[in-house]
């Protein structure tokens, strides 16, 4: 349906001293600091989880060497999205209006709602992360205590939900740094972010930023900030839905990942019969997880 003059009647009047509602400043963007933002062409991505080899065990002499094996194991696949939002003036609304250009205003409005669908898409990868109706490529949750691999289950959570704090942080940074690759050989990963809801950024800031240890008598130095862990500090996203709920984002290669498909444009047309003026944004996109590794979190308490 058009956007009538019965819809903006203050509007065709003198005497309006402002227009409000639609001027406020965003979040936008939040998810650059999460995901890494590749290019795509296809309907689709796929990236393939491979398996390397295992330890090498001891040859006894004149014995025959052991032959191991290598191949793929899960798929992990990022399917576009579009999302498009549109909208239509009479052609009477815009002829009467007294005080501003509708379709600037309104195009403004558009751009607004289709970058905070963006940021809720993006927040979805975490604020389901838990959720075992939501799987990633191996067919575990995003963060588990169970996800498949060729020598057993390994997990990226903690055993025992725990609130922000130096102890849980801790043991996430020592539980991260024993992660094992498909066959089991330990990789060097480490913490480097901490991913939080507004609800925690007064914390965050205490924990990592004092100099000295936090809610303690002791003077104990931070260890945390003396050792550089965590060394791209914390991130607030303020579309992240659990209060309790925080992650480490960590260095694992092909973790979050952002498929930019078609980039936002904007399209403005008459329609000949009614006059109105329509107008239209639409992007296409997907949000999504390869390497589980990427990540570790509690639901908190």
């Amino acid at each position: 349906m058009a956007i009538s003059r019965a819809q903006l009647a203050k509007e065709l009047e003198p005497g309006l001293n402002a227009l409000f509602g639609l001027e406020y400043n965003r979040y936008e963007r939040q998810h650059e600091e999460i995901f890494t933002e590749e290019s795509s062409d296809r309907a689709f991505e796929e990236e393939q989880m491979l398996t390397g080899f295992g330890n090498a065990p001891v040859k006894a002499e004149g014995a025959a060497v052991q032959f191991d094996s290598a191949g793929e194991t899960y798929t992990a696949r990022y399917v576009m999205e579009t999302i498009a939002l549109a909208f239509s003036v009479t052609e009477e609304a815009v002829e009467d209006n007294l005080y501003d250009r509708l379709s600037t205003r309104y195009t403004r409005a558009l751009a607004r709602s289709m970058a905070h669908t963006k940021q809720i898409k993006a927040a979805s990868i975490l604020n389901n992360s838990f959720d075992v109706n939501s799987p990633i490529g191996d067919g575990a949750a995003l963060v588990s205590a169970a996800h498949p691999t060729v020598t057993g289950n390994q997990s990226n959570i903690l055993a025992v939900a725990a609130d922000l704090n130096e102890t849980s942080i801790e043991e996430a940074l020592i539980r991260i740094q024993d992660f094992r690759d498909e066959k089991g050989l330990r990789v060097a990963i480490q913490g480097r972010k901490l991913v939080i809801p507004k609800e925690l950024q007064f914390t965050a800031e205490r924990i990592l930023k004092s100099d000295l240890r936090v809610a303690t008598a002791d003077n104990d130095v931070n260890a945390m900030k003396n050792m550089g862990m965590l060394p791209d500090g914390y991130t607030v996203n303020q579309f992240l839905l659990d209060p309790s709920a925080w992650w480490i984002k960590t260095d694992a290669p092909d973790g979050f990942k952002y498929f930019n498909r078609v980039p936002i444009s904007t399209k403005m047309e008459g329609d000949f019969d009614t006059g109105n003026m329509r107008f239209k944004a639409r992007e296409r996109y997907a949000f999504g997880v390869s390497d589980w590794r990427c990540v570790f979190g509690t639901p908190g308490v």
